[in-house]
């Protein structure tokens, strides 16, 4: 039985981590474009030619006042909006599919929807999913549908104060005004930060908790990078600074060397720079992962879960095309939407492999043959809250355990294929010690002919601001300004020369 804060439970999911940003990874948006929420370049849908006004907002039924039948009434923006997002909500609450690819799907099937429209609606979706066990607490006082409750909500976040309450019943500006007058600090602690119980639990005993949850509940910034194989960081910041990008005020990431931050949501795959392979959108500390890799020209590579290619593709270019570089997935739907991407970026060395999730001849023949392989493992994604809230309602207990059982698999599977002396890196997008720590812990304890190295050591020359306690790489959004990252970076040990002294 589900308890009261909790939706329906899906069926265990993992999603994939670090191609996050336009992607989820989580699971998650899609590496390579940037979500629609928060495009402004359209004038506001009431200053619309009437043609360019969705069907639905163009016409009502005669309403007490109107003369004569099926009179037209003004165009009450926010009216339609409320419908809209309920509508969207009605299908993520469901739980069958990621939020982003239910709204994805609902946009694909409103076509004549504009830029700032799209803008509106996903962001005040995504503000109901970040806040949902609250808000469902506000909803339930008030009459009529709670639904349209939520959807109001979502909305007083997004839009102007007067704009929103246009489209509002007297009942319904009395009841906003009533809700939005409590204390937050009054509420219990899993209902003001909006976790379910199980993951509020977790949360609470990590290191500064209440700044992390208050991190997670935040949209977050878009991190694009560059392509090393085609431009500099510089130079591109130059072109984004004096183009019509400048208002999205591009700043280079603290910590990758080749990250740039966005602000809003800008159409990035909409760019010329973007269609030309010189930049990718993928967040920061899922970057960093390809500077633990450190890979070097003439190697084999393999990336093991290689998903929508983002870290494969930056892995590509520091090997500057060079040895050979295999893109493993189980997946071939997303190794097939990986394949423009890889066209894009002027790499001839990916090899993209679709294999089997367990005992795959390809990879058996590969073994002991890598000198470097990165298992971006599926994870519960719950470091990418920011991108991707619904997780936090997507996942639970039961799911997290049989990702763990997962996770053990693909390193034991994947560090067979390392070379005596090379180099293996685990990581999720999760911040979860179980998926994390505790994983690396087992893996070294079963196989001592593999040594923990000192992820700091190993960054230290590209990443020079960034400081690590202890050998791994820990990152939070409240403290890097990053999606939730964890890394460890292990080495093979190399047999002992024969007849060397013990």
């Amino acid at each position: 039985m589900n308890r009261p804060d909790q939706p329906r439970r899906p069926a265990a999911k993992g999603r994939r981590a670090g191609d996050a940003a336009a992607s989820s990874k989580a699971a998650r948006p899609a590496e390579g474009a940037a979500r629609s929420r928060g495009g402004r370049s359209e004038p506001a849908p009431s200053a619309r030619p009437y043609a360019s006004r969705p069907p639905e907002a163009r016409r009502d039924p005669a309403r007490p006042g109107a003369t004569g039948p099926g009179a037209a009434r003004p165009y009450v923006m926010a009216a339609v909006r409320i419908e809209q997002v309920r509508g969207v909500l009605g299908e993520i609450l469901q739980w069958e599919y990621p939020a982003d690819a239910v709204l994805s799907n609902w946009m694909r099937a409103h076509p004549k929807l504009g830029v700032r429209d799209r803008g509106e609606l996903a962001e005040a979706v995504f503000d109901v999913l970040r806040h949902l066990r609250r808000y469902r607490q506000f909803a339930e006082s008030g009459t009529g549908p709670a639904a349209r409750r939520l959807a109001i909500l979502g909305l007083a976040a997004v839009l102007e104060p007067a704009v929103l309450r246009a489209g509002l019943t007297e009942q319904e500006r009395e009841w906003l005004d009533r809700v939005q007058k409590i204390d937050a600090a009054s509420l219990a602690r899993a209902v003001r930060d909006s976790l379910p119980d199980w993951l509020e639990d977790r949360l609470a005993q990590m290191d500064d908790a209440d700044a992390l949850v208050r991190a997670l509940n935040q949209p977050a910034p878009l991190d694009i990078r560059v392509n090393p194989l085609k431009t500099t960081r510089d130079d591109m910041l130059k072109q984004l600074r004096s183009g019509p990008a400048s208002r999205f005020d591009p700043q280079p990431t603290p910590y990758s060397p080749w990250g740039i931050r966005l602000q809003g949501r800008p159409p990035v795959n909409r760019w010329p720079m973007f269609e030309k392979g010189e930049i990718e959108v993928q967040d920061e500390g899922s970057q960093l992962l390809a500077a633990l890799v450190a890979p070097r020209r003439s190697e084999m590579i393999i990336d093991y879960c290689a998903g929508a290619g983002g870290k494969t593709l930056l892995l590509g270019a520091l090997m500057r095309s060079t040895g050979r570089l295999y893109a493993f997935d189980v997946s071939a739907a997303r190794l097939a939407r990986a394949k423009p991407r890889f066209a894009r970026s002027g790499l001839s060395n990916i090899v993209p492999v679709v294999i089997d999730a367990q005992n795959d001849q390809r990879v058996k023949r590969l073994r002991g043959k890598a000198h470097r392989v990165l298992v971006d493992a599926p994870c519960s994604g719950l470091g990418t809250l920011r991108r991707n809230p619904d997780l936090k309602w997507r996942q639970h207990p039961e799911s997290l355990a049989e990702l763990q059982k997962v996770q053990a698999r693909i390193l034991q599977d994947a560090s067979r294929c390392v070379a005596a002396g090379g180099r293996l890196v685990y990581a999720t997008c999760s911040i979860l010690p179980e998926e994390n720590e505790q994983q690396i812990d087992r893996f070294l304890a079963e196989h001592p002919d593999f040594s923990l190295l000192d992820a700091g050591k190993i960054l230290a020359d590209r990443c020079e601001n960034l400081t690590l306690d202890g050998p791994y790489l820990r990152l939070r959004p409240d403290r890097h300004g990053t999606d939730g990252f964890f890394a460890a970076v292990m080495e093979r040990i190399k047999p002992a020369a024969a007849g060397a002294e013990s």
